[in-house]
């Protein structure tokens, strides 16, 4: 283990190489409560959805020990991805190349955080639900941060799959099995984030190329990774309402998913379309919002008829 954290070490700032200690809030920042937020929403849907009933403070635990899982996966990675984050704008600020936090004081936390949090699961919810968290913690601090993110220009693709569990998980909590519900889920997210990361990644090709990161735009170039947002974008609009054909998605969704889903075709074909200057930063982050909003209103969508009885079937 000594060898891994001083393999870092050379790229980082001399701070970050001392004893550190940190603040709350920057081990707080370990975990990117931005990204524990969509955990916790995209489990609870998985909840929501499945046909099952769970004691409120099992659930809330249950959400919680998924989070702080999420969160120990997050603390690992930026372990791992410190002397990547030291040389990109958006990451340079975090606290490990920042030098509030040392890589052994992360290590350590992103360690311990992980068992606590499959442990509480497992003893709270179910070993099923707690075996699913564990898996998703190794696939993102192993398999995508450390072999996937440096090897391949389908990171983002096959490391989706760790972003896109939380909902099978949390349908693992409720029922202590794996339904259609939460794996359709799992689906439309796994679909969703290459076009939402390959559109942020052709605004900063310059800087993942600096860092040695072989994103999409880099190694296909900026042509191919615009065609392919457009096909995964395609493939996702219909996708999205998979669950409308299924039963378990009403009129209220599949207004969303219609209307998302065309919406998502259409940057995406902004995207293609501005490819220089200007209009193509705005056409990236366009998609790259857009992106975001629709995953939260589709979701949203299903949380609203599942959990506050605004369910109404699109047939019958």
């Amino acid at each position: 283990m000594t060898s891994l954290t001083n393999s870092i070490g050379p790229d980082l700032p001399a701070a970050a190489l001392t004893s550190a200690g940190g603040d709350v809030p920057d081990y707080f920042a370990l975990l990117k409560p931005r990204v524990m937020v969509l955990v916790i929403f995209t489990a609870l849907v998985g909840m929501a959805v499945s046909h099952g009933h769970v004691q409120p403070a099992i659930g809330a635990i249950s959400l919680l020990a998924i989070a702080v899982g999420a969160g120990a996966s997050g603390c690992l990675n930026m372990w791992w991805d410190a002397d990547i984050d030291a040389v990109m704008s958006r990451t340079a600020t975090r606290p490990i190349p920042a030098g509030k936090i040392t890589s052994e004081e992360a290590l350590g936390f992103g360690l311990f955080l992980s068992v606590a949090s499959v442990l509480v699961l497992g003893l709270t919810a179910n070993w099923l639900a707690a075996g699913l968290l564990a898996f998703t913690i190794v696939f993102y601090a192993v398999v995508y941060s450390m072999w996937l993110k440096r090897a391949t220009a389908q990171n983002i693709v096959i490391g989706g799959a760790a972003g896109a569990l939380p909902p099978v998980i949390g349908q693992a909590v409720v029922t202590g099995s794996i339904g259609i519900e939460s794996l359709i889920l799992f689906a439309i997210i796994f679909i969703w984030t290459p076009p939402h990361f390959w559109a942020l990644a052709l605004i900063k090709a310059d800087e993942y190329a600096r860092a040695g990161i072989p994103m999409m735009p880099n190694v296909a170039g900026p042509a191919s990774t615009r065609r392919q947002i457009v096909w995964y974008s395609l493939f996702l609009a219909p996708l999205g309402l998979v669950p409308v054909a299924l039963g378990f998605g009403g009129i209220l969704y599949a207004v969303i998913g219609v209307t998302g889903g065309l919406g998502m075709v259409a940057f995406s074909i902004r995207v293609l379309r501005n490819r220089q200057g200007d209009a193509e930063k705005r056409a990236a982050m366009g998609m790259f919002g857009f992106s975001i909003l629709y995953l939260f209103a589709l979701f949203s969508a299903l949380l609203a008829e599942q959990s506050f009885g605004l369910f109404r079937p699109v047939l019958g």
